[in-house]
């Protein structure tokens, strides 16, 4: 090959590699306009300047309003809805996130965040957006903006039966003879706690059964249900006394008589409660409390 040819290549490799450095350095620098158009059009808001806001779309760009599905189109016509929105939610404070800037073109940038409206006593309303910014006359400009409403949080009844929280884990009870192990684990979304329990006497599973527990929207009072596998079940109504429990219990036997107790549960620590049942009755007649019993967390073996 020819020196001058072997030149040639070279001086073509390095004037390639110089545009795709320069093009990369451009890159950089206008994502960082990007994001810095990002907290101007935050501050710009915040400071219910709807003409600055405006100012910040291109001059045929299109406005949706989220909570209308109005378009705005113009710089114009933009400034005018932001101004009437503004002027409606006077305290609203805006946050936004942005996560990517990938470009498309040179001209052209696909911009994905999140927001964050803040507004006196209203949760703050979150949803993710993403723009389309384009670059004219050297100016990053806002074209489209597409947001899409975060679904609200699952219901949850946490918040009532938080306060049970120390209950989840593995428990046992048991003697020379009988054990008792109790599960404690939440449902999806935190909206009951579901134990499960079984007695073994020897090597032998002699009753099982479940328990649910919720909170009553309308008592206004956490209550659970058991059943066991001998066919009785169970209802209870929670209250709690300063560390202790009290569950008043009301059930039926598989025989169809009926029954009632006070459970008192007391945690000791994060890994031991006490247990006992007193006022207790079968068909109305009295019958013996049973001891305190201490419980305690199964560790791994």
């Amino acid at each position: 090959m020819k020196v001058t040819t072997i030149k040639g290549i070279i001086i073509a490799y390095l004037a390639l590699s110089f545009s795709a450095a320069n093009g990369y350095a451009d890159q950089v620098s206008d994502e960082a306009s990007i994001r810095k158009n990002a907290e101007a059009y935050v501050a710009a808001y915040n400071s219910h300047d709807a003409k600055a806001l405006a100012a910040m779309w291109s001059p045929d760009a299109v406005y949706v309003d989220p909570s209308s599905g109005e378009e705005s189109v113009g710089q114009e016509e933009i400034e005018n809805a932001f101004a009437e929105t503004l002027s409606k939610f006077k305290e609203a404070k805006l946050e936004v996130k942005v996560d990517s800037v990938r470009f498309v073109s040179p001209n052209v940038a696909i911009e994905n965040g999140t927001t964050r409206i803040i507004r006196a006593d209203e949760e703050p309303e979150e949803s993710g957006y993403t723009a389309v910014n384009v670059k004219q006359d050297g100016k990053w400009l806002l074209d489209r903006v597409t947001e899409e409403v975060a679904a609200p949080p699952p219901p949850s009844n946490y918040e009532h039966l938080k306060d049970l929280q120390w209950m989840v884990g593995t428990w046992v009870d048991q003697d020379e003879d009988t054990t008792i192990q109790f599960d404690c684990e939440w449902t999806k979304n935190q909206t009951f706690l579901h134990r499960s329990f079984a007695v073994v006497v020897g090597e032998q599973v002699d009753m099982a059964g479940i328990q649910i527990i919720g909170w009553d929207p309308i008592a206004k009072q956490i209550r659970s249900w058991v059943f066991d596998s001998d066919g009785g079940y169970a209802e209870g109504k929670w209250t709690r006394v300063g560390e202790r429990w009290q569950i008043q219990q009301t059930g039926v036997l598989p025989s169809g008589s009926k029954t009632s107790a006070v459970n008192v549960m007391t945690p000791v620590d994060n890994d031991s409660f006490t247990w006992a049942a007193v006022s207790r009755e079968l068909d109305g007649d009295l019958l013996p409390n049973v001891d305190e019993a201490l419980i305690v967390r199964k560790t791994a073996e």
